[in-house]
């Protein structure tokens, strides 16, 4: 089964040729090799470029073992690469198998006639330190497990049980070739206790293990809501767990921010025009690997939801934040401030959307509720609330946009339509 990950094929595509290594980075298992070397493959051989100009080497792979010694992959590439007046692709996978690779790919990237790709998914590539390794000579290109449209593109058929399949399991690509749900499950816990956290206490000094196993769940179980290290901090010291200070909690949250397991929306003072303090929100990579951390047991559809809506609008290159407008208003007859929250400001370039997810669609009251931090934004941009059911897109009277996620989600362009 192929499925088209086109949003990042072209990302790629785009990158040809342009002087810089061209790394690919996401989440273990979200499909960035299946991404180079067969789907980028296949498009550098439909564009007439000759097989033996593509150089394709998996370094995971038993066959390519003695290539790991950067004294014998770097020479061997350029014996490959000798006739200077062709040009090649030299597409390295799992590149963090090489001792030094920095300097090998590096050396790669001065030559002219050569345009280099790196993935890699141990614990080296899980983090950032790669973007830092090739500061202003790299361009990152970033890959996220299965978006919902190319989810459902495994299923021609089409139904209301894959949305709920996709809200419970995620997005994980070989999730698509598990049969029932147990074995989804299963895959799932073994892929976050064997892969995510074998690689985190791999790569960094963890000395309370058991804590930073309690932190993860705290994030899981808070996909949505305010919260910051010293929130954290006092929540697992309430629960009777663990003292742990504030100082610890912010490195193991910088930790799994690194490892790409969560990302931390800021917020955003939209009147203020500026980024406030703490409290955050964390927004989990993959839903599904968040409901089976916590064992499928807290499903809150509102919570999932807005996961799902952020990893969407992110994976589309879209900066995210979470928007505060404060508002005046009266209470046991005096006046005072009050801070509204916007779910999300979503920037790209000079486009901005304010965006409100609502599981349910909000009447009366609660749709006053919801809309009111749309009504107290004085800005032209477009204002958009995306409601769980299954609605065709729709505007009232103040020019706010209403649809259903799935319309959203399906289609690339629903921002503006």
């Amino acid at each position: 089964m192929e499925i088209k990950r086109d949003r990042y094929l072209n990302r790629l595509i785009e990158r040809k040729w342009n002087g810089s290594v061209k790394v690919i980075t996401g989440i273990r298992r979200c499909g960035k090799s299946y991404l180079l070397f067969k789907l980028f493959r296949d498009h550098l051989l439909s564009e007439g470029v000759d097989p033996k100009s593509i150089i394709a080497i998996a370094l995971d792979e038993k066959e390519n073992e003695h290539l790991r010694d950067p004294d014998v992959l770097y020479p061997y590439v350029l014996d490959l690469t000798k006739d200077r007046s062709k040009k090649y692709y030299v597409l390295l996978d799992e590149i963090q198998y090489v001792n030094e690779f920095e300097d090998v790919v590096n050396g790669f990237r001065h030559k002219q006639h050569l345009d280099v790709y790196v993935t890699g998914s141990n614990s080296k590539f899980l983090s950032t330190d790669i973007i830092t390794e090739f500061r202003g000579r790299s361009d990152e290109v970033r890959v996220h497990p299965l978006s919902y449209s190319e989810f459902v593109s495994a299923f021609p058929e089409g139904s209301r049980e894959t949305w709920d399949l996709y809200m419970n399991f995620g997005g994980m690509p070989e999730l698509l070739t598990k049969k029932n749900d147990e074995i989804r499950s299963a895959y799932l816990k073994d892929l976050f206790k064997k892969v995510y956290i074998k690689d985190i206490f791999e790569r960094n000094d963890i000395k309370l293990a058991d804590e930073l196993e309690l932190i993860i769940n705290t994030l899981c179980s808070s996909v949505g809501s305010l919260t910051n290290p010293a929130k954290i901090s006092n929540t697992l010291r309430s629960s009777g767990h663990v003292s742990i200070t504030n100082k610890t909690v912010n490195k193991y949250l910088e930790i799994l921010e690194e490892s790409f397991l969560f990302e931390k929306a800021e917020r955003y003072d939209v009147k203020g025009r500026k980024y406030l303090d703490t409290p955050y929100k964390y927004f989990a990579a993959d839903v599904g690997l968040r409901n089976a951390r916590l064992n499928f047991r807290q499903q809150e559809p509102t919570h999932i939801m807005e996961n799902i809506i952020y990893n969407e609008l992110r994976a589309r290159g879209y900066s995210v934040d979470v928007g505060v407008v404060e508002s005046r208003v009266m209470k046991d007859g005096e006046s005072e401030y009050k801070q509204l929250e916007i779910d999300f400001v979503v920037n790209k370039i000079d486009s901005r959307y304010y965006i409100q997810s609502a599981y349910a669609m909000p009447e009366g009251k609660k749709r006053e509720q919801e809309l009111r931090p749309f009504l107290k934004v004085n800005d032209s941009f477009k204002k958009i609330m995306i409601v769980g059911d299954y609605l065709r897109p729709w505007r009232d009277d103040n020019g706010i946009l209403t649809m259903g996620v799935e319309q959203f989600l399906l289609d690339e362009n629903s921002l503006d339509l």
